[in-house]
């Protein structure tokens, strides 16, 4: 007999990974958490129902949230990690020596203690001694900072449940308080693809533009993601995401990546057509 986890991206639509075993059920006081192992995309962790990583693919996801604002930012010394509690984030930024504290904000717990057991692949820096883990909700969090960091990472989960306050006006509001006078934030931007999510980022592209004086998309190809192509935000109190890139700086650093590169970061704020007009609609 086969198992098949499914998740429903559309009414009409959903997408079916086969299951060799289930590895972790539980409930939180925020949501539901499973680990499954797959021969395809190995483990990967759901909350809720909906797919969070998977072994075979995160590093498109993680690499792409902290590499593009690493190689445009000249100094980034503090930053605020919201979300990301499978320690992907803080993974491929423990690569950078000279960031002297993170601040991890994660409401939930038990998904930090089930991704250090069962996805260590991503959990694996989640002990860095420059790390702090805050284990509350980022939206209260944020408004007690003001001036504190030169980078803002949100890798939220989707736009309802626990993360739903992390794509509102005020907390993008708070964002931009809590970040140096040159500082910047990066968000997952959810899809543009179906109906449904393409709203969901223009409702944030509207709320970032309000906020910030350079907002900008960028993109990359997730395989497991719905539709497979994902968006996320580059907002900037300075620094616009390819004119102020660093190409031979960055190359300096040698760091080996599987996605991210510095010819593919300018190539990834060239979008398409159909995802162009659903952002200028909201500008």
């Amino acid at each position: 007999m086969e198992f098949w986890f499914s998740e429903r991206h559309t009414p009409h639509v959903k997408m079916s990974i086969r299951v060799d075993r289930q590895l972790y059920s539980g409930k939180s006081e925020f949501q539901r958490i499973d680990v499954f192992e797959s021969p395809e995309f190995g483990r990967f962790l759901t909350l809720d129902g909906y797919m969070m990583l998977t072994e075979k693919d995160e590093f498109v996801y993680h690499e792409m949230m902290t590499h593009v604002p690493l190689a445009v930012h000249p100094h980034v010394r503090d930053v605020l990690v919201i979300g990301a509690g499978d320690g992907g984030v803080i993974r491929e930024l423990a690569r950078y020596p000279e960031i002297e504290r993170m601040d991890m904000v994660e409401i939930d717990p038990l998904v930090v203690e089930v991704c250090r057991e069962y996805l260590p692949q991503t959990a694996c820096c989640l002990d860095d001694s420059r790390l702090r883990i805050h284990y509350e909700d980022g939206l209260k969090f944020v408004r007690t900072c003001q001036d504190c960091y030169d980078l803002i990472i949100v890798d939220s989960t989707d736009p309802f449940g626990p993360g739903e306050g992390l794509f509102t006006l005020e907390f993008y509001g708070n964002c931009f308080k809590a970040l140096r006078e040159d500082g910047m934030m990066i968000n997952q931007h959810e899809s543009p693809f179906y109906a449904e999510d393409a709203l969901a980022c223009q409702r944030a592209h509207k709320r970032i533009v309000e906020s910030f004086p350079i907002s900008r998309v960028y993109q990359a190809h997730i395989p497991t993601y719905p539709s497979g192509h994902w968006l996320f935000g580059f907002a900037s109190k300075k620094y616009h995401p390819w004119k102020d890139l660093n190409v031979e700086v960055w190359k300096k650093r040698n760091l080996a990546c599987r996605y991210y590169t510095p010819a593919l970061h300018r190539g990834a704020f060239c979008l398409p057509a159909y995802v162009e007009e659903l952002l200028k609609n909201v500008e």
